[in-house]
């Protein structure tokens, strides 16, 4: 690891399918960039202003986290899309269910498979980290009262099931490519935030593990909850009267604070990162930390020229990151994914 002092920059991305995604906040770009099976590198940054610009409420703390969780997850979905488009493969037919959709809301088929896509993703998550925690919780409220342990048995199934959700797709092939562009991106955000020269060399000797990284942030928000939950268990008791929550009005109650463990989440994984090396700072974020070795590998080095190409697309911005493409990587723009879909 360098001894130059960090610069926090707060550039940071997401692994896609064969490469990266990297924000720029201050250059308010959005990159990405992929290896294509030819060996070609494609990249494409766009401008991307912050929404908390045209609504600076939004950029108030604690707010902004509840904000940025649903930014993420739009953005997230979009950028998985983007990305695809850019590999150049063909797409597969859309069914008659999607087709029968698009037409009846009056929507392309791209965007009613997004949103298709979404849905099913929050319902997954609902299903995983909302419903079954709110069960075992039950189970545990049938031998004591005590809310405090209710909700840290709660919380502690939902740890599990994050864990081993983690572990089980980590099997996939497929996303065990993505968590090697996972450690590539982090990598050389850590190159970057310690100033150094942006090249491959560099960028391989930095940790894959970073402390701004979202698996921080779901741990974060699974133990947070814990925290929370108890103290609207409590607050509900003294208001309500109501001494156990019924398994719906647990389910009600885990998504009414959702913004709220949203919201403090964010500011303390914002904190973290940015707090130093005390020894209570490498405690808190020891687990987050421990957790990417889950969701990342140790990349090769096509895959960081990939991320490093992503990164400095982004820090040029849109206007000029064109002019300045290494050898090796090429321009994409959304034209191109036209013309092919004409051809």
């Amino acid at each position: 690891m360098s001894a130059k002092k960090f610069e926090y920059k707060d550039i940071g991305g997401q692994a896609v399918v064969e490469g990266v995604m990297m924000q720029s906040p201050q250059d308010e770009s959005i990159a990405i960039a992929v290896r294509r099976e030819n060996g070609q590198i494609m990249v494409n940054c766009e401008h991307r202003e912050p929404i908390s610009k045209k609504h600076p409420w939004m950029g108030l703390p604690f707010i902004r986290g509840c904000v940025n969780m649903v930014l993420m997850l739009k953005m997230g979905m979009n950028t998985l899309d983007r990305g695809t488009q850019m590999l150049g493969l063909a797409e597969e037919e859309p069914s008659k269910f999607e087709k029968w959709l698009a037409e009846k809301l009056g929507a392309n088929i791209e965007k009613v498979v997004m949103g298709v896509a979404i849905v099913l993703a929050v319902a997954l998550s609902m299903f995983l980290f909302v419903m079954l925690p709110s069960g075992a919780a039950m189970l545990i409220g049938r031998v004591t009262d005590n809310r405090i342990l209710i909700n840290l048995f709660s919380g502690l199934v939902r740890i599990l099931i994050l864990i081993g959700y983690m572990v089980a797709i980590g099997f996939v092939p497929d996303i065990k490519r993505v968590f090697k562009y996972h450690g590539a991106e982090h990598k050389t955000v850590y190159c970057n935030e310690a100033g150094e020269e942006l090249t491959p060399e560099n960028a391989k000797k930095f940790s894959r593990l970073h402390p701004r990284c979202g698996t921080a942030f779901l741990f974060l928000v699974m133990f947070i909850s814990i925290l929370i939950g108890s103290v609207a268990d409590q607050l509900l008791f003294l208001a309500f009267g109501i001494e156990k929550l019924t398994f719906l009005q647990r389910i009600l109650r885990s998504i009414l604070i959702l913004p709220v463990v949203a919201g403090v989440s964010y500011e303390v994984l914002k904190g973290l990162a940015h707090a130093g090396d005390a020894l209570i700072v490498r405690i808190l974020r020891w687990p987050g930390l421990m957790l990417q070795y889950l969701t990342t590998r140790e990349p090769d080095r096509e895959m960081l020229e990939v991320a490093i190409a992503s990164m400095k697309a982004a820090k040029a911005g849109p206007a000029h990151y064109a002019e300045q493409l290494d050898a090796g990587v090429h321009l994409w723009t959304p034209d191109m994914a036209k013309k092919a879909q004409a051809a």
